[in-house]
């Protein structure tokens, strides 16, 4: 798990991911007045927002009470928001708890910040773990992604749990500080300013073996 990925999706594929602009009143999903929740999800409605598509390349839908991205191309991700677009602040702690349901342990997945599409093109950071005990921390511009972790790829760490044991994953977004949290602890930060709003979401990865498939419940954004 010491290679990176490198994006190059077609329109297609970014039209039919890209976010579904739904709103913070969706039913399960709007916060508490002054709670510092900015957005959650335990994606137990199939309305709340996030796409919905299915084709012998992705899975990116709802699937019994939790959310399920299944990547069926080598090197490729894919990726899913709730839509929310600029109604996040630049700001955010964005988690979920996630685990392997199938595939190969040589996989990625995790949560994004700031993701936006201008003229087509892809910019976000994302906050990944592998299923064998990798963690890294990327950023996806004009649809090309760079690793942002010191290294040449993702680095080992006791923190993440093999196998298809959950992990917590926790993004914090502040500035141009971001810091990757799993399972309770830090285990990476770096900077970068390239990137400075936009909406939340969640991405899996392949490599060299297609079938990664994994599950996502309790979504959430926060105030940091």
């Amino acid at each position: 798990m010491k290679k990176s990925l490198l994006l190059a999706l077609a329109a297609l594929v970014l039209a039919s991911l890209a976010c579904n602009m739904s709103g913070l009143g969706l039913p399960g999903s709007a916060p508490a007045e002054d709670s510092g929740i900015l957005f959650q999800d335990d994606f137990s409605s199939a309305t709340s927002g996030w796409d919905s598509v299915r084709d012998n390349e992705a899975i990116t839908d709802y699937e019994n009470g939790s959310y399920r991205i299944w990547v069926n191309k080598t090197n490729y991700n894919y990726w899913a928001n709730p839509g929310l677009g600029d109604k996040l602040p630049g700001d955010v702690s964005v988690e979920v708890e996630a685990f392997k349901l199938a595939g190969p342990d040589v996989n990625s997945y995790g949560v994004m910040c700031r993701y936006t599409v201008v003229n087509d093109m892809s910019n976000f950071y994302y906050f990944a773990v592998s299923s064998d005990g990798y963690e890294g921390i990327f950023k996806v511009q004009n649809s090309e992604e760079s690793l942002l972790s010191d290294g040449k790829g993702m680095k080992p760490s006791s923190q993440v749990h093999p196998g298809a044991a959950m992990n917590r994953i926790r993004a914090v977004c502040v500035g141009n500080t971001l810091t990757l949290y799993v399972n309770g602890q830090q285990v990476d930060s770096v900077t970068d300013d390239s990137l400075s709003n936009g909406d939340a979401g969640l991405i899996a990865g392949s490599y060299d073996e297609v079938g990664v498939d994994v599950s996502f419940d309790n979504f959430k954004v926060t105030k940091p």
